[in-house]
């Protein structure tokens, strides 16, 4: 088990990994090839947009779709791609393990249950996440390649290269758009709008689900727990997240108040998929009411489903503490979910995540005020959408001075690999104690 545990946990090899993506990509940056007009990009510019583009954010200190070069949007979207697979291989991979491992037990008490996730190595696991991220994106990118060129006149080329270029970015849930405004101008664009939400709730569920769903898509029955909180979860939050979002801003005139019933459904449902975690934006997210800003923020925490290309805590994490809160309300000596007992080490694991993911995001919060003199509700939007990587932006990042920008390079970093790390350290770790302390109950609340 020691040299198991060991094999399955290469957390160092993919930090190292992912360090030097983000300084190759740099560095390719940081040539005059990559920038457009004279000169070269400032170190920090891109530093700061590689360490965004592998930990498929999306947040900018620059305008993508001028500031960079053909070439540049070629490094930075390959970047994208590398990042997304990289983590989701390696998160698929430990994800898969967890599921076997804490149900281990249940298989060897009940021989009926299917073994759901049947891969018998890491070959096949790579091979399968990198297969399923070409088919879903070059869907995408057919779909939207067909609606630049007959909707907007774009010619085949340039419409080919902006499908291919928003399919990768939508899946990875990275956000970087070669528009001006991110997908503004298409706020009122259902086929757009749709195949690009489609994109980014695929890319989001994570790779355990979709391959699982691939398998026994009509069989619920031999749903994992995993998948039952994923998929419930995730409608919930994006139904809620949609009506939230719609009834807060139907009437503000500088988001959806100006347009049409129709498009403001349209943009309301779309901001609640982008929320989680993809970043893309039909309507200025600079002019949202503060309490929009602040239910979005919740949303971005939370993000999608592990072993994904989303960010934030993860929906089951989520899910986990709200099935904890249920069964303490109600007084239950065990968590049940689904009709399967909740292990208590995954009790610990949940809240562990959610602490340490509140600590940092709170006092990155309280640094950036500091360091920014912005309000609240803007910086601590910034802040959790870097940790979540979602790359939502209210439009002050560009205006931070080099510190807070490194300051939200190391939240996009921790978000996206240490949340996964941790998560997976804890739930693989074993240490047998021989012996127990004696109990104590204090007082809570």
């Amino acid at each position: 088990m020691h040299a198991l545990r060991h094999a399955i946990q290469p957390t160092r090899v993919v930090a190292i990994g992912f360090l030097g993506a983000i300084v190759v990509g740099a560095l390719l940056l940081a040539l005059p090839i990559s920038k457009a007009g004279p000169g070269g990009a400032t170190w920090n510019e891109a530093l700061f947009t590689a360490v965004s583009s592998v930990c498929i954010t999306g947040l900018t200190v620059t305008d993508t779709p001028t500031y960079w070069t053909g070439f540049g949007h070629v490094v930075i979207i390959l970047l994208v791609q590398l990042g997304g697979l990289g983590i989701m291989t390696f998160a698929t991979f430990i994800g898969l393990v967890v599921v076997r491992r804490l149900s281990l037990t249940a298989r060897l008490t009940s021989g009926s249950e299917n073994r759901s996730l049947g891969f018998s190595d890491a070959k096949s696991i790579i091979r399968g996440v990198v297969l399923l991220s070409f088919a879903i994106e070059a869907v995408v990118a057919i779909v939207l390649t067909l609606q630049f060129t007959l909707g907007y006149g774009k010619s085949l080329p340039d419409a080919m290269w902006l499908g291919v270029f928003h399919a990768i970015s939508s899946f990875n849930n990275a956000g970087f758009s070669l528009f001006d405004g991110s997908m503004t101008q298409f706020v009122s664009d259902p086929v757009i709008n749709l195949s690009i939400s489609a994109a980014t709730i695929l890319g989001g569920l994570g790779f355990p689900v979709l391959m699982q769903l691939r398998k026994h898509l009509w069989t619920p029955r031999l749903w994992t727990m995993n998948t039952r909180l994923v998929l419930a979860i995730s409608g919930a939050l994006l139904v809620g997240g949609w009506l939230f979002i719609t009834a807060i801003e139907w009437t503000n005139a500088r988001t959806l108040g100006a347009l049409d019933p129709w498009s403001r459904i349209l943009a309301g449902f779309f901001q609640s998929v982008a929320t989680r975690t993809s970043g893309f934006n039909t309507v200025s997210i600079g002019e949202m009411q503060d309490e929009t800003l602040f239910g979005m923020s919740i949303l971005m925490f939370i993000g999608g489903g592990p072993a994904g290309t989303s960010g934030g805590i993860k929906v089951t994490t989520f899910g986990v503490l709200f099935f904890i809160l249920l069964a303490e309300i109600r007084g239950d000596t065990a968590v049940n979910v689904f009709g399967k007992r909740l292990s208590r080490a995954v009790h610990r694991e949940a809240i562990t995540v959610v602490l340490l993911a509140v600590a940092f995001v709170a006092a990155a919060t309280v640094a950036l005020l500091v360091m920014t003199g912005h309000s609240l509700t803007p910086v601590l939007f910034e802040a959790v959408s870097a940790f979540a990587t979602t790359g939502m932006s209210t439009g002050i990042t560009p205006t931070f001075e080099w510190p807070a920008q490194m300051l939200l390079c190391l939240l996009m970093l921790v978000g996206r690999i240490g949340t996964i790390t941790l998560a997976s350290s804890l739930a693989l770790r074993t240490r047998t104690i021989m012996y127990q302390y004696p109990k104590e109950r204090p007082v809570i609340g």
